[in-house]
């Protein structure tokens, strides 16, 4: 009897909440060398390298349709990336892997206490009558732990 030929899984797509990821480029390189899909997911239009494993999707303006596509299109073989807490929520649902810009995953045991936190932090916002300083500067430090994070989740999506 011949040996069962498996099906390869699918590859592994990288869903990127585009209009202000500042790893988009980190994205590509690494996504070139897993051979992983990705999808650059916008309100408006902007370049993308030309390659066949990277998609420019380009939503509609209506509120949340950039991260209706992502959520929609998220599963088990996805990395999202996003500093939207909300979306992120919603892609943990379809068990996706979540990475903010900065390195830092999302998961089951973290979500609760950012979307928490976030609520918070509407709250002070909103009694400083719009006296905030913002994020802090995206630095160095931050694009390593991002590519690091993204390496090792594209690793544990491979196997």
């Amino acid at each position: 009897m011949p040996p069962r030929m498996s099906t390869p899984p699918d590859p592994v797509t990288i869903l990127v909440d585009a209009d202000a990821c500042p790893v988009k480029d980190e994205i590509y390189r690494v996504a070139e060398r897993f051979g992983a899909q990705v999808r650059v997911v916008s309100n408006s239009p902007f370049r993308v390298p030309v390659s066949e494993r990277v998609k420019r999707v380009v939503v509609d303006d209506g509120f949340d349709a950039a991260d209706d596509w992502i959520a929609e299109n998220a599963g088990p073989r996805s990395v999202v990336v996003t500093a939207d807490i909300l979306l992120a929520e919603r892609c943990l649902k379809t068990g996706a892997k979540v990475l903010q810009h900065n390195g830092r995953e999302f998961d089951a045991a973290s979500i609760g206490s950012a979307i928490a936190t976030r609520a918070l932090m509407a709250d002070l916002r909103a009694g400083m009558d719009g006296m905030t300083g913002g994020p802090p500067p995206f630095s160095k430090a931050d694009r390593s732990a991002f590519l690091q994070a993204l390496d090792r989740l594209l690793n544990q999506l491979g196997r």
